[in-house]
């Protein structure tokens, strides 16, 4: 079925920045801003709440550019264990320089960059601040703090939050972010609080976290999908308890900020004098569930969320060798909203195509619904066959006519199998989108097939096997939403990553 549009982006945009004007007139002085998930391209939130864009937020800040500055949290132990942003496949040290460029192109003022759980025996957090400061960038040093967050006293002196260099900032808003979870946010946050307070100024925190929506009910598709995606964080939505014996009224939040709760009220008490927030709700400042306009588009659109997770974790167990746990709770999720693995459109159709065959087969939803496969052959992977029938369907195309004719395909064969070490003949999709891009240049056909690449971004995509690194780049490139059943290909050991 086509995507049905289920938020508002309008009313979102507008909103948010007005309730965010509202929180800095609460403190008065400086709000330090915690923004939680991803500010520069949040692509669970497009996924889930069709219509909310993944740069919503990163424009809504850009609105006020004059008045905000951001300080990026980055986590020094992720440096060590070489983390990868899973959805763009690069280093997190990569995705930090990104964000970065990405905030600048926006207008916004990137003030320094602050490396948490700092120990002067990580060299790679040594190397890459270097790094950062050759390029112009300000960095700051937070250290570990012993039995963090549970000694308040310890934390609440010369040698917790005092010893942490204080960053240094020129504007009254100040949004804290990162390339990902564990970066140490909050507690650069409180820091400063701490530091400002210690000089005498005033300052404010608020939290900025899109999921769980706090006004949706706990089991909402919506906020299951938020659970899904953070299955190996072992986050759990509940009923905020503090919100509901300050207020009277349930709302929703997830076990870590519960959790936590009462030792931050202590830490805003010993810093602050007494804590401007009754619950964990009370924190935050997002307002995505009031700009929910199709309540049921966003239902189906999570239920798919899950389900995609889902296969993403059976992928990752198996290339890993792991123990089957974030699929198996994943799989409960699924449960909880009514679906199975088989309700994604595509998955049958790509199996039918693998069982028919005896070979690999793959599948695409296209905007308007209609599904179309690809099948393995002696000149084209399933993928590239699937690309290429979609882009005729797309275009217009017979299917009879054929885009890339068998002597174009040959010598590219010929080339990978003799001279390159191949031992897979068949065109992989970059190589399919290189000889199309060459066939457009005398054949109208070729051409407009090539025109409608972009009518593919959102496309869900489903493969019997899983792919290899090529493929999985293309499509990522392509903005096309793809699972893949747990199988290899072939029976070799060796795999290219």
């Amino acid at each position: 079925m086509p995507m049905r549009i289920g938020f508002d982006r309008d009313k979102y945009l507008g909103m948010q920045s007005r309730h965010i004007a509202e929180r800095r007139a609460q403190f008065g002085g400086k709000l330090y801003l915690e923004f939680g998930g991803k500010l520069v391209d949040d692509l669970h939130a497009s996924r889930v709440l069709p219509g909310f864009t993944p740069d919503n937020k990163i424009v809504m800040l850009a609105e006020l550019a004059e008045e905000v500055e951001i300080v990026v949290a980055v986590n020094a132990k992720d440096f060590a264990r070489n983390k990868v942003r899973a959805d763009l496949g690069i280093p997190y040290e990569d995705d930090l320089l990104r964000h970065i460029d990405a905030f600048r192109a926006y207008g916004l003022y990137v003030g320094s960059v602050v490396v948490t759980q700092w120990t002067d025996d990580n060299r790679q957090a040594q190397d890459f601040k270097r790094k950062l400061e050759t390029l112009g960038i300000r960095v700051y040093r937070h250290f570990p703090i012993a039995n963090y967050p549970n000694d308040v006293a310890l934390i609440v002196s010369d040698e917790g939050y005092g010893r942490n260099e204080y960053i240094e900032t020129s504007r009254d808003l100040v949004v804290v972010t990162a390339p990902g979870p564990g970066s140490g946010k909050m507690a650069t946050c409180l820091s400063q609080l701490y530091h400002d307070h210690r000089r005498g100024l005033s300052s404010g925190y608020a939290k900025f976290e899109t999921f769980p929506i706090w006004n949706l009910p706990v089991d909402h598709p919506v906020n299951i999908a938020y659970e899904a995606a953070t299955a190996d964080l072992d986050d759990v939505n509940m009923i905020d308890p503090f919100h509901l014996a300050a207020h009277g009224v349930q709302t929703v939040n997830y076990n870590r900020d519960v959790e936590i709760f009462p030792v931050l009220s202590r830490l805003f008490e010993e810093i602050l004098g007494s804590s401007p927030y009754s619950s964990p709700t009370d924190m935050g400042v997002n307002m995505a569930g009031y700009c929910i306009s199709d309540d049921e588009a966003c239902r189906e659109a999570s239920r798919q969320e899950i389900i995609r997770r889902y296969y993403r974790a059976l992928v990752a167990e198996k290339r890993e060798a792991t123990e089957a746990v974030q699929s198996r709770r994943i799989a409960l999720l699924m449960a909880k909203v009514g679906v199975a693995g088989q309700d994604r459109p595509v998955v049958g159709p790509a199996l039918h195509v693998a069982a028919a065959t005896g070979a690999p087969g793959a599948a695409i939803e296209l905007p308007d619904g209609q599904i179309v496969t690809g099948k393995t052959s002696a000149l084209l992977g399933c993928c590239s066959a699937m690309l290429l029938n979609a882009l005729k369907v797309l275009a217009g195309i017979e299917d009879s006519v054929d885009l890339l004719a068998p002597q174009s395909i040959e010598p590219i064969q010929t080339l990978k199998t003799q001279h390159l070490g191949s031992r897979n003949p068949r065109l992989h999709t970059d190589e399919v989108l290189i000889a199309l891009a060459v066939s457009a240049n005398g054949d109208d056909n070729a051409r407009r097939a090539l025109d409608q690449l972009e009518s593919l971004r959102g496309c869900d995509v489903h493969t019997s096997t899983i792919l290899g690194p090529v493929d999985e780049g293309i499509f990522r490139s392509l903005g096309v939403q793809v699972t893949n059943e747990p199988v290899y290909a072939t029976k070799s050991l060796y795999r290219k990553r």
